[in-house]
This record gives structure tokens, C-alpha cells and sequence, in this order.
């Protein structure tokens, strides 16, 4: 892996029929789906979208009802075994000092869920409403850090969700040792090999350009101490890819912002600045939201409850088939039994092509017009998926998120483009 590698950007045309553009918004992914939620435009939107990524398709889901969240912007987004959790967001008000901004969304029967506002745990703490904090899930926990609460300012709280039980406990008391990154809140947050590691933000009025890591093993915070690396930074976003931890964009206010690529290596501790291929060029963005899909993307802590299959068989078309079968949790009780939804693509037939393709052009995408089925050609590495009707089905038990090609999606993000859809682009790394 050559670090003068560089990467291809395109930007992904829109339908009418998709999310307006916005910033400060929250995304997660799902075997092969994006889910959107809320953010801001003129105003704090309360919107709920689904994007297939192999059909290029928007769908509008459910976002109304008592379980369902309200207007909300700077929150958090995470899935864990078939389910979404949205935390914190909403507009400051005395009402929301006395709850937990938390909402649960089923993805497997598209609807919200109620989950218990008392747990067992007599008078267990939970954490108020706040914005701009981050949230990962590692195991079976969905760790929190920071946000800005309402007068208070940037906070340093750390809290752990169990989400099998539902109860929530505060970590800020059980670290060891005096080293924090301390009150923060617009800062990144991602998970490689079961630790957290955190970037940059706001401390108080003060940004940050600092790296820190969190080992959920001895309750310990590190502070990683590097010469070179990426600017002071605010929303920004920061992805696992392989051994690698990739961060975009942001900037040192939001008038300002960035299209810079950053790679840090987690063997070598080192960082560098990704180029942008000739004829291309990277957005501008600060508030937006960032996916990985595809294979080196997947980590052991995010990846779907399907089988994940280590060798991709690239000469056949991957059937792209939804079908999960997530864990019930206990909080759900009799709802713990989860329906089965399939989406099958009819009709597959593609043609090959054997020409040496310019190594200047990425990835691209091929729809075939009459036909139901999408392909996707990596031109880098002459990698081109074709199938027969019968081979379609043939191993349709194995994940949708596995066969998808590697990219990195950007979702949004301030300048927005008016009333226009969400801005979509993607970024695809030349090194194999």
C-alpha cells in the first residue's frame, strides 16, 4: 500500500424524490443501506430516509408518532444488531432536562419502538440532552462522549449504553489516571479493534487538532502524540478503512471549510495527507456525514449480523438480497420476533468487457436500462462482475454490505445547495 496513492471523487446525481440538502445531520449504514436523519436547513428538520444503495433510490420512512424523535440537529446516530439509536439533538427547553433523548428505530419492521423510561437499576443515571457529542458502538455498548449542553457548555461526560438491558451508566468516574480529552463537543469519534479513538473539536470556544484513545480493556484514556497530521478541526467525520482510520473535511469555523482527506495509520502511527486524482476534485464540506461501505470498510464492531464471507468471489454478480435475522433484546419483550423482508432483483443479465481500462477512472456504475439488476465496475483493478439468471440465487444467504464495492460516501454538509437534493458524493481509494 503505497502511501501517493490518490483517490477518485464524483459526485452521485439525485432524483427529485430524496432528502433536501442539509448539514448537521446524522447517518448510520445497514447491509448496504444509508439512514438519514434530521439535521438543519432553515430550520431543524424532522426527516427520515432510507437510501439503497445499489438501486440509487430514496425512501421516505416513518418519523411521527410519541416513539418517534422530534426536530433534531448535532445528534448521534449508531446501529447495533438490526437497530437504530438517535441520541440527543432536540431543541433546549426545561422539558428536556427531564428525560433521555434516546429513540430506538426497528429496522427490520421500519418502525420505532418504545423502550423503558425506569430500568431496574433504581434511580440509574442518564444523560440529559446535548449536541455535537459523538457516539460508537463497541460489543454491545454504545458509548457516548461530550456534547454541548445548553448553558453549561462543552461537556466532559463519558457515558456507556448496554444495549441489551437498556441501562446506562457513566464512565467519566471509572477512568484511570488524569488523562481526558476533557470537555469537547463537534469533534469525531470512530471504533478500530474494539477502542475508540477521538479527533480534534471544540473545547469550550477553542478548537483542537489533539488524538485520543480510548481502551474499554483498563478503563484508560492515551493521548496519541504525532508530528505531522490534520489541522485544527470542527465537523468533521472519521471512518475505518483496513488498518486505517480516514478523516474528511471539517474546518476551523464553519465559514471555512475544508476538503482535505487524511489517512492515519494504526500500524505505523503515522499521518498523510490522500491526493486527489488528476481531473477530480474533493468537496468542500464541514457538518456532513460520512460511510464507508464495502468490505475493507467492515469492522468487527459495526458489521450486520449476516455471515461475513473473507473471500469475495469478484467474477460473479452478487446477488443483492436483504435478509437479517437480528437478535431479539430483552428490552422489546414478545416484540423480540423479528419478520423476515427480502428484496429480490428479477432479472440479471450483464456484458462483460475485457479492454484494458485507464486507471484514471476509479469506479463507475453501469444500469443497465430494461433490466432490473445493478453492476458495479472497478476499472482500477479490471474487476468486472457479470451473471446468469441462475446464478443469482446461488448463494443468497450471504450479506448485501460484503459485495458492494469499496467507497466512501459524503452525505451533505455545509455550503448546502439551496432546496436542491442532499449532496451526495463518493470517494474511492486507488490502492487494493
Amino acid at each position: 500500500m503505497s502511501q501517493n496513492n490518490p483517490c477518485l471523487w464524483s459526485q452521485l446525481p439525485q432524483s427529485i424524490t430524496a432528502p433536501c440538502d442539509r448539514y448537521k445531520h446524522a447517518c448510520c449504514s445497514y447491509d448496504g443501506n444509508v439512514y438519514i436523519l434530521g439535521g438543519r436547513h432553515n430550520s431543524t428538520l424532522r426527516d427520515f430516509w432510507k437510501y439503497s444503495v445499489v438501486r440509487n433510490e430514496w425512501t421516505q420512512l416513518s418519523c411521527t408518532g410519541e416513539t418517534a424523535p422530534e426536530e433534531v440537529e448535532e445528534h448521534s446516530m449508531v446501529v447495533h444488531k438490526g437497530f437504530i439509536y438517535v441520541f440527543g439533538g432536540t431543541l433546549d427547553s426545561a422539558y428536556t432536562l427531564l428525560r433521555c433523548p434516546l429513540w430506538v428505530f426497528d429496522i427490520a419492521k421500519l418502525k420505532w419502538v418504545n423502550y423503558p423510561k425506569k430500568t431496574s437499576v433504581p434511580q440509574s443515571p442518564m444523560p440529559t440532552n446535548r449536541k455535537g457529542h459523538s457516539a460508537v458502538v463497541i460489543g454491545s455498548s454504545m458509548l457516548v462522549y461530550g456534547g454541548f449542553v445548553d448553558i453549561k457548555g462543552s461537556s466532559q461526560e463519558f457515558w456507556n449504553l448496554d444495549c441489551e438491558t437498556m441501562v446506562w451508566s457513566l464512565l467519566s468516574g471509572l477512568q484511570q489516571g488524569s488523562l481526558s480529552p476533557g470537555p469537547r463537543h463537534s469533534h469525531s469519534a470512530m471504533v478500530y479493534q474494539s477502542c475508540m479513538y477521538l479527533y480534534g473539536g471544540l473545547k469550550g470556544l477553542r478548537e483542537q487538532r489533539d488524538f485520543w484513545k480510548w481502551n474499554p480493556a483498563n478503563y484508560t484514556w492515551s493521548s496519541l502524540k504525532t508530528k505531522s497530521g490534520p489541522s485544527k478541526l470542527i465537523g468533521h467525520s472519521a471512518v475505518a478503512y483496513k488498518d486505517n482510520m480516514l478523516l474528511f473535511g471539517g474546518g476551523e469555523s464553519l465559514n471555512y471549510p475544508k476538503n482535505c482527506l487524511w489517512r492515519y495509520n494504526f500500524s505505523t502511527h503515522t499521518w498523510w495527507q490522500i491526493n486527489t486524482m488528476r481531473g477530480s476534485s474533493s468537496p468542500d464540506k464541514i457538518h456532513h456525514c460520512c460511510i464507508g461501505l464495502g468490505p475493507k470498510y467492515t469492522t468487527d464492531t459495526t458489521s450486520t449480523c449476516s455471515v461475513t464471507h473473507p473471500k469475495l468471489q469478484y467474477d460473479k454478480c452478487r446477488p443483492f438480497k436483504n435478509k437479517c435475522f437480528p437478535a431479539p433484546l430483552a428490552f422489546l419483550g414478545s416484540e423480540g420476533a423479528i419478520e423476515l423482508q427480502t428484496f429480490t432483483l428479477e432479472k440479471c443479465h450483464f456484458k462483460t468487457n475485457t479492454t484494458e481500462l485507464d486507471k484514471s477512472v476509479l469506479l463507475e456504475k453501469n444500469v443497465h436500462q430494461g433490466e432490473s439488476c445493478l453492476t458495479f465496475e472497478n476499472k482500477a483493478f479490471s474487476k468486472h462482475w457479470g451473471c446468469t439468471e441462475e446464478e443469482l440465487f446461488e448463494e443468497e444467504d450471504e450479506d448485501v454490505s460484503q459485495h458492494l464495492p469499496d467507497l466512501l460516501l459524503v452525505l451533505g454538509g455545509r455550503p448546502c445547495s439551496g432546496i436542491k437534493p442532499l449532496s451526495v458524493w463518493q470517494m474511492t481509494l486507488s490502492d487494493s
